[in-house]
C-alpha cells in the first residue's frame, strides 16, 4: 500500500495554513506507519484510544526526523475535546472508519477541528459490491471478524458516511488493494475539503 499512500498524500503540502507549516492531526495513528509519507516540516498531533502506542510513536518520530510530533492525545476519534476548533490544516484517518463506534460522530469531530479550507484524508477497507461473492462472504464472516479483529466491520459502506458528512468537496476513489485476503481488498481513498 506504500505506493497508494504516496499518491494519496502527495498533495498534503497544498493545504498548509497561514502559519506556513502544515498542522496535521492523525486519528487512529497506531504506531506511526504513515509518518514517512508526510512532508518535511509537518507538525503532527496524534490521537488514539490506546495509550500503549505512545512509545511506538516516539520511536517512529526518531526514524522520521523530517516531522515534528506536537503531542499524543489518548482519545477516541468521536470525542477529541483536547483538539481545538478549527486548529488543524489536515486530518488523516487510515483504516479507522471500519472500527469506530460512530462514523458520523467521528466525521463531525473532523469537521470541527479542521480550519476552513482544510482537508480530511482517508484510506479505508469497505464492503464489496452487493452482487459479488466477496460481499456474500463478508456478510457471513462479519460477526466472527468483528470479534477477532477488535471491532472491525467488514461490511461498512464508509463512502456513504463521507458523502453525508457535509464537506464542501469530496474526492473519492474505489479500488482493489493488493492484499492477500480477498475480504479486505475493496477499499476507498481520497480527501474531503471543509
Amino acid at each position: 500500500m506504500a505506493s497508494k499512500k504516496r499518491e494519496l498524500f502527495g498533495n498534503l503540502q497544498g493545504f498548509v495554513g497561514p502559519s506556513g507549516k502544515l498542522s496535521l492531526l492523525e486519528v487512529g495513528c497506531g504506531t506511526g506507519a504513515n509518518f514517512k509519507f508526510y512532508p518535511p516540516g509537518c507538525r503532527v498531533t496524534c490521537v488514539d484510544p490506546n495509550p500503549n502506542f505512545e512509545k511506538f510513536l516516539i520511536k517512529s518520530v526518531a526514524e522520521n526526523r523530517h516531522l515534528q510530533l506536537e503531542r499524543f492525545v489518548v482519545a477516541a476519534g468521536e470525542n477529541m475535546p483536547q483538539v481545538a476548533d478549527g486548529s488543524v490544516d489536515v486530518v488523516v484517518c487510515t483504516l479507522v472508519l471500519c472500527s469506530v463506534e460512530s462514523q458520523e460522530r467521528l466525521l463531525q469531530e473532523v469537521r470541527r477541528v479542521l480550519r476552513p479550507g482544510g482537508a480530511f484524508y482517508f484510506l479505508e477497507h469497505v464492503a464489496a459490491e452487493s452482487s459479488t461473492w466477496i460481499y456474500f462472504w463478508q456478510q457471513i464472516l462479519h460477526p466472527s471478524w468483528y470479534l477477532l479483529f477488535d471491532g472491525c466491520h467488514l461490511t461498512r459502506e464508509s463512502w456513504k458516511a463521507l458523502e453525508r458528512a457535509g464537506f464542501s468537496e469530496l474526492k473519492l476513489q474505489h479500488f482493489w488493494a493488493p492484499l492477500s485476503w480477498e475480504l479486505v481488498r475493496p477499499h476507498i481513498c481520497g480527501y474531503a475539503i471543509k
